[in-house]
């Protein structure tokens, strides 16, 4: 049902402020009415400080998932083009290249050897040049034009298309990193618990203080509507003759002072509703009405409770020494990071490659075997098998800094520092939650004696101003001294309405030094907390 209502209520509640239409007047937003408790849940949903630190939960969560991506599998896919406008020839300024200038004289010799070993009459060794010339006619009359080329080992296209995977087998670094990300991602959630505990304290802080406010208000009123009808009273007996003209002016210059005081009270009120609003991530625009009033909770509930208990409760629920416990942990952690990397770090791998060396010129020359002067021509298409051809290799990669220059055993000890830090400010936070806790107790016991102090002097007080109402129509009192009760009566109730307020606040200050504040829903768990608290 409570989430029902709050779901109800942002509904309702107008666009950001860059994103609203300029209001008629008939068109204001209709006023939402919230109690404590719909106010919380509000809080925990649009409060933006509380937001800021789930997204470092959120963060830490995917430094979580970047952590394990080092124990996965890396694929890696790359392409290149090349196009080769001017090739460099490997053999230039050697004498390399002769040698396929002679692969000429070798088809020559094979054939004059051919011909002088077969049984053919006909045939004769012939010259080096009538066999290039014989070659030329063949090529002449097969249509063939011989495509001169200063370099024969260019390629005008070159692609190369790879797809690597790298599987780490061991690696220590990558194990610490995992482990750490895991404590962060844990103190990033201690972090969110401990600050929905402040958010609370805080929304109770402002909406105590907005019913304060409006209390103020009321009392002031209240007052203001007392001294017309005292002012109304007196004109009558300065009428009447019985009762001097400076009474009148007394009471006319109190009923002024007092209106002006209820317009700053108001203008009070409206200021803590604007920060309540604020707090709760609400258009400042949005008017709003709370539901509640300061009334006196049962003091006795924490009467009990000794600063030793207090602590223990603290040591045990409060989610920022986690936190800093946990930093502990990380430091640990953080250290034993650097001092993997004075370990190996082993993989296993598979390169695959796809290269194609394609040219522009495609055309090949193919030479009879029975007859070395009769040629034919081929063309290969773009993709044909004589150009493209794959590569495969797998292996095991081991790496392993044998020697850093000593950076490694600097960077152990700046860790080692670094743990003492967390230690010590551990230590320190520690004393600081006590001191909280003792001052918490010191002012909820300053706060109850106050409110049962106030509560009854309010009764006195409400006695008293009637005893003078009663003397003042009896004629036995003047008009001052019911002024003087009527002040003391709004005092009073002031006085009462602050105590009440500054109890709420130091229960609620004392809920979040021991870790017992707990978000609306939760409220069974937190009564069973406190039934099995020592007494």
């Amino acid at each position: 049902m409570m989430r029902r209502v709050i779901l109800e209520i942002l509904l309702f509640l107008p666009l950001p402020l860059a994103a609203q239409p300029i209001l008629t007047p008939e068109a204001r937003p209709q006023p939402i009415t919230l109690t404590l408790e719909e106010a919380i849940q509000i809080a925990l949903v649009q409060n933006r400080a509380l937001e800021r630190v789930r997204l470092g939960v959120e963060n830490a969560k995917a430094q979580v998932r970047e952590a394990w991506g080092q124990v996965l599998p890396q694929v890696n896919l790359s392409a290149s083009y090349t196009r080769n406008v001017k090739s460099a020839n490997p053999f230039a300024g050697s004498s390399a290249g002769n040698l396929f200038n002679s692969l000429g004289f070798i088809d020559w010799l094979a054939y004059n050897e051919r011909a002088r070993t077969d049984d053919d009459p006909t045939t004769e060794p012939i010259s080096f040049s009538e066999f290039v010339d014989r070659q030329q006619q063949g090529l002449e009359e097969a249509g063939i034009r011989v495509r001169a080329s200063e370099n024969p080992f260019a390629v005008d296209n070159q692609f190369v298309g790879s797809l690597s995977i790298e599987q780490t087998l061991f690696s220590k670094t990558a194990f610490a990193a995992i482990k750490g990300a895991a404590v962060l991602k844990a103190i990033g959630e201690q972090g969110v618990a401990r600050q929905e505990q402040v958010l609370i304290d805080q929304v109770r802080r402002a909406f105590y203080g907005a019913l304060l406010a409006q209390e103020h208000v009321h009392v002031v009123a209240q007052s203001v509507e007392r001294t017309r009808a005292t002012l109304q009273e007196t004109i009558q007996r300065v009428a009447q003759g019985v009762a001097p003209q400076f009474q009148r002016l007394s009471a006319e210059v109190e009923l002024a002072n007092l209106e002006t005081q209820l317009i700053q009270v108001q203008n009070q009120a409206a200021q803590a509703q604007d920060q309540l609003k604020l707090l709760l991530g609400i258009p400042i625009e949005q008017p709003i009405r709370l539901r509640g009033r300061l009334e006196a909770p049962d003091v006795s509930r924490y009467q009990q409770v000794s600063l030793e208990d207090a602590l223990a409760m603290a040591l045990e629920r409060r989610p920022d020494l986690e936190q800093f416990r946990l930093e502990i942990k990380l430091r640990e952690i953080d250290r034993e990071l650097t001092q993997a990397s004075r370990y190996p770090r082993l993989s296993a791998f598979a390169n695959l490659n796809y290269i194609g060396n394609v040219p522009d010129y495609r055309s090949l020359i193919l030479s009879d075997p029975d007859d070395p002067f009769t040629f034919s021509q081929r063309t290969n298409n773009f993709f044909s098998r004589d150009y493209w051809n794959p590569s495969i290799g797998v292996g095991l990669r081991l790496t392993w800094t044998i020697f850093s220059g000593f950076q490694t055993s600097a960077r152990v000890q700046q860790r080692q520092l670094a743990l003492k830090q967390a230690e010590l400010d551990y230590a320190q936070q520690l004393e600081q939650v006590r001191l909280e806790v003792l001052q918490a107790l010191r002012d909820l016991e300053a706060a109850r004696r106050r409110l049962v102090s106030q509560e009854r002097n309010v009764e006195r007080a409400e006695l008293n101003y009637e005893h003078a109402r009663i003397r003042l129509r009896e004629g036995v009192a003047s008009p001052l001294e019911e002024r003087e009760a009527s002040q003391q009566l709004d005092l009073s109730r002031l006085n009462y309405l602050q105590a009440i307020y500054d109890y709420l606040t130091a229960q609620s200050a004392f809920e979040a030094a021991v870790g017992l504040i707990l978000p609306p829903g939760q409220e069974d768990q937190f009564k069973l907390t406190l039934q099995h608290e020592p007494r």
